[in-house]
């Protein structure tokens, strides 16, 4: 399901997405149209830009988040035109924080990047776009101060949508490695473990909880 109120972009995704294999059950250009489309066709991903008709305010970050609430576990991929971190805090902050994605439209242009993406969050992942995660990484503050350089190089990771064995990939390090650094950061950020709660999701939380705005 495409949601997105800029003709040319909607109709370039719709064939970028059927090119690669996905049928885009539904095209829309608005957060009403977008919500009666799902209740028709009950998708299994929602790609929808932040702001769309009728206000462009927020309307397309709304209706993802309402939608996540009827329908827990919705993959749910969010486009925006500028890094914006609030938004990403507050798509993440819905249900269990899985099967979310924040992502810039400028991303859409690297190809491959925004097929991994697509693929994370359909699969139940997280992902934050590079640029909103880069910015964040310059900033110095409680209670991320207490992680290592490494564990910060984890968790940015982590903050991307990458896997466990991702991390080892890029880092050129061991699985063990990985799961110990994992392990310190929600150790430092006061994450202990609870049936409720998504942690690796709330770590990420605590990276996009700075005071500025990105």
């Amino acid at each position: 399901m495409l949601a997105e109120d800029s003709v040319l972009l909607r109709e370039g995704l719709v064939g970028l997405l059927e090119r690669f294999g996905h049928t885009v059950s539904a095209a829309v250009g608005d957060a009403p149209s977008l919500l009666a489309a799902v209740a028709e066709h009950r998708p299994d991903l929602v790609v929808t830009d932040v702001r769309m008709p009728p206000g462009l305010a927020e309307e397309g970050l709304r209706a993802a988040i309402a939608l996540r609430t009827e329908r827990p576990g919705l993959p749910v991929l969010v486009l925006s035109q500028y890094v914006q971190r609030s938004y990403a805090a507050e798509l993440l902050a819905g249900g269990d924080g899985s099967g979310v994605g924040y992502l810039l439209k400028d991303r859409v242009g690297h190809v491959e990047e925004f097929l991994e993406a697509l693929h994370t969050v359909a699969s139940g992942g997280t992902v934050v776009d590079p640029e909103v995660v880069r910015r964040l990484l310059a900033r110095r503050r409680d209670p991320l101060e207490r992680l290592t350089p490494r564990e910060r190089e984890v968790l940015e990771l982590m903050a991307r949508g990458c896997s466990n064995a991702e991390i080892c990939r890029r880092l050129v390090v061991s699985e063990a490695a990985v799961a110990k650094h994992i392990g310190n950061i929600l150790l430092k950020l006061d994450l202990p473990p609870a049936e409720d709660t998504h942690r690796r999701v709330l770590a990420v939380l605590a990276f996009l909880g700075g005071d500025e705005r990105a």
